[in-house]
C-alpha cells in the first residue's frame, strides 16, 4: 500500500491506537466486522434468553456459550492451517457464508415455532463453525492490511471492535428481545453478515506466490502444531491463556443468571450487565499502551487476575444492579487487557508462514478455556447457586497466580520476524520429485576445543529452530578421533519439505544459526551434505514403481545430470 493512501484521523500519529484506521482497506473491514460483532452479540442474548425460557437450567444456559465456542476449540488448528495454505480472502467468504446459513436456519425454525433446546444448540454450533473458520484467516490477514509498525495497534482495534459491540450489542439485544422476541435477535444477526461478506468480496487481495506447491492440509496442521510445541514463547502463552480463560469466564457464561437470580431482572437487565462488561473491556483496550509501558507482562497478568477475582467475588455478594454493573465493568477491563496481551504476544512473534496456525493455537487455548469454564461454572451454579459459582471462580483466578510462578508470561517479542530470502535451489545431480524422501541433512563443523561448551549451547537453540521449521530426528555428534569435528544431522519427510524448511527461517532465527556457525574454523564453510534416504524395502527403488508426486518445479535436471 502506498503512503499516499493514508488519511489523517484525529491526532493519531504512527503507532497511535487509531493509526491503522488511516488505511482504507483495514478501515472498511474493521467497520464491517464491528457491525457483524453487533449481530453476533445480539444473537447471543437471544439464544441465552431463549434457553432460559425453555429450560431455566443453569447448565443448559452455560451450554449455549459452549455450543457457540466449541467449534473454535475443535477446528481452530485446522482453520489456521487452511488460512496459511489457501487464499485467506476466499476462506473468509466461505466461512461467513456458513455462519449466515446457520443464522438464517435459526431464524426460520424460530419463526415456524419449532425451536427446541437441541436445535438451538445445533444452530449455535453451525454459526460458531463459520466463526471458527473465519477468525484465523481474518486475523492472519491483518498484516496485509496495515504496515508492520501499526500491527499491534490493529490487533488492539480488532479487540476493541468486539468489545464495542459487547458494550452496546447486549443492551440492544436485551431491548430487542423484550420488544420483539428472540426471532428479531436471530434475524438481526443474519443481516449483520452481509456487509462483511460484501467487503471481503470486493477486496482485491494479491495472494503471495510461492515457487513451491501448497503444503497438504494434514502436513500443514502437523507443521503448525510442531511450531507451537517447539516455541517456548508460544507454548507458555497458550498455557497461561487456557488457564486464565477457564477460571475467568464465569461472569460472561452466567450473565443471564446474574441478571435473573441475583438482580431479579429480565432480558433488559441482562443486556445492560453484558454492556457494562463490554464497556469495561473497551476501556481496558484503550489503556493497553499505557499499562504495558508501566508494567511487565507478568505483573500485568497478575494485576488483571487479582482485579477480576475481587470483582467476581463482590458480584456474588451484590444485589444492586448499579454496583454489579460497576464491578462487571472493572472485571471486563481486566479480562480484555489480559486476553489482548496474550493475543499480541502471539501475533507479533509469529512468522508469516505460520501466522494463521499460531493464532489458531491461541484461539484453541482461549475457546477451550471458555468452553470448559462455561460448562464447569454452569454445573457449580446448578448445584450450589450462581453466587457461589462466582466466588469459586474468583478463588480460581487467585490460584492461577501460583501457576504463573513457574510458567511466567514472556515479554512481547519485538525481534525481527521477517523471513530470510534464502535461495531454495540447491546443488543436486539426482533426479528428485517433490515427494522424494526422506531427506537426510548433515552439516560438519570444525570447532576449537576451548569453544566446545559454548558451541554446544548455541546448537541447543538451533535444534529448536530446526524442529519448529519442519525438521525431525535432530542430533549433534562429536568425532571421537578428531574432537574438533562436530556433525549436525536432521531429517525432513520429503524434498519439498526440505525446501520449505529452508524458506521458513526468520531474521531472528537466521541470526541465531549464524552465531552457532561462527564457531566454525577454517577457510571453507561448514560442509553440508544432503542425502536421499533409501530405507530397506523401499518400493521407490524399483524402476517399475509409480511415483505420482508433485511436478518437479525446482530446476528440472537433464538425463545426463541424473546419472549420479
Amino acid at each position: 500500500m502506498a503512503d499516499a493512501g493514508i488519511e489523517t484521523i484525529g491526532n493519531s500519529g504512527p503507532g497511535g491506537p487509531f493509526a491503522p484506521l488511516r488505511w482504507p482497506l483495514f478501515r472498511r473491514i474493521w467497520s464491517a466486522s464491528l457491525f457483524s460483532n453487533f449481530g453476533q452479540l445480539i444473537q447471543g442474548v437471544g439464544a441465552a434468553w431463549a434457553m432460559t425460557q425453555m429450560t431455566g437450567r443453569a447448565e443448559m444456559v452455560g451450554l449455549v456459550q459452549s455450543a457457540t465456542f466449541a467449534p473454535i476449540m475443535l477446528l481452530a488448528v485446522i482453520a489456521g492451517a487452511v488460512a496459511d495454505v489457501y487464499d485467506r480472502r476466499k476462506i473468509a467468504l466461505y466461512s461467513l457464508s456458513l455462519s449466515l446459513v446457520g443464522a438464517l436456519g435459526l431464524s426460520l425454525i424460530t419463526a415456524l415455532d419449532l425451536l427446541t433446546p437441541e436445535l438451538l444448540l445445533l444452530f449455535c454450533f453451525i454459526v460458531g463453525t463459520g466463526a471458527a473458520m473465519f477468525a484465523p484467516a481474518w486475523q492472519a490477514s491483518v498484516g496485509e492490511q496495515v504496515p508492520q509498525r501499526d500491527l499491534p495497534a490493529a490487533i488492539g482495534l480488532n479487540s476493541i471492535s468486539y468489545n464495542i459491540a459487547r458494550s452496546f450489542g447486549p443492551a440492544i439485544g436485551g431491548f430487542l428481545v423484550a420488544l420483539a422476541g428472540v426471532l428479531a435477535a436471530f434475524g438481526a444477526n443474519a443481516l449483520s453478515y452481509i456487509p462483511l461478506i460484501i467487503v471481503m468480496y470486493l477486496w482485491k487481495r494479491m495472494p503471495e506466490k510461492s515457487r513451491l506447491p501448497p503444503e497438504g492440509l494434514v502436513r500443514a496442521v502437523i507443521s503448525g502444531v510442531r511450531y507451537v510445541f517447539h516455541s517456548p514463547h508460544m507454548r507458555r502463552v497458550c498455557i497461561r491463556t487456557i488457564i486464565l480463560a477457564t477460571a475467568g469466564t464465569s461472569a460472561s457464561a452466567l450473565m443471564p443468571l446474574i441478571a435473573r437470580q441475583l438482580l431479579g431482572g429480565g432480558a433488559t437487565t441482562y443486556g445492560v450487565m453484558l454492556g457494562c462488561f463490554g464497556m469495561g473491556a473497551v476501556a481496558g483496550a484503550l489503556s493497553m499502551a499505557k499499562v504495558r509501558a508501566r508494567l511487565s507482562n507478568q505483573r500485568l497478568m497478575v494485576a488483571c487476575a487479582l482485579v477480576m477475582a475481587l470483582c467476581y467475588v463482590s458480584v456474588g455478594f451484590s444485589r444492586s444492579a448499579i454496583l454489579t454493573g460497576l464491578l462487571l465493568a472493572i472485571a471486563g477491563s481486566g479480562w480484555m487487557v489480559s486476553i489482548a496481551l496474550c493475543n499480541i504476544s502471539i501475533q507479533v512473534a509469529a512468522p508469516r508462514w505460520v501466522t494463521g496456525r499460531a493464532l489458531a493455537s491461541f484461539q484453541t487455548a482461549t475457546t477451550g478455556g471458555i468452553v470448559i469454564g462455561s460448562w464447569g461454572w454452569g454445573r457449580v451454579a446448578e448445584s450450589h447457586g450462581t453466587d457461589i459459582a462466582l466466588m469459586v471462580s474468583g478463588a480460581a483466578l487467585i490460584a492461577t497466580l501460583i501457576v504463573g510462578l513457574w510458567i511466567r508470561m514472556p515479554e512481547v517479542d519485538e525481534a525481527d520476524e521477517r523471513l530470510v530470502h534464502q535461495p531454495i535451489d540447491v546443488d543436486r545431480k539426482l533426479d528428485l520429485k517433490g515427494r522424494s524422501g526422506p531427506i537426510v541433512v548433515t552439516i560438519e563443523y570444525r570447532v576449537a576445543m576451548d569453544d566446545a561448551r559454548a558451541f554446544y549451547g548455541a546448537m541447543q537453540k538451533v535444534e529448536k529452530i530446526r524442529a519448529r521449521t519442519g525438521a525431525y530426528g535432530w542430533s549433534i555428534a562429536r568425532d571421537i578421533g578428531d574432537p574438533e569435528i562436530w556433525t549436525e544431522r536432521y531429517h525432513t519427510p520429503t524434498w519439498h519439505d526440505y525446501l520449505r524448511q529452508r524458506s521458513r527461517l526468520t531474521e531472528t532465527e537466521h541470526e541465531m544459526t549464524q552465531r552457532a556457525t561462527a564457531f566454525h574454523q577454517g577457510e571453507e564453510k561448514p560442509r553440508v551434505r544432503r542425502k536421499l534416504e533409501r530405507p530397506f524395502g523401499s518400493v521407490r527403488w524399483s524402476d517399475e514403481a509409480p511415483d505420482r508426486g508433485d511436478p518437479d518445479i525446482i530446476m528440472p535436471v537433464s538425463p545426463s545430470q541424473a546419472s549420479g
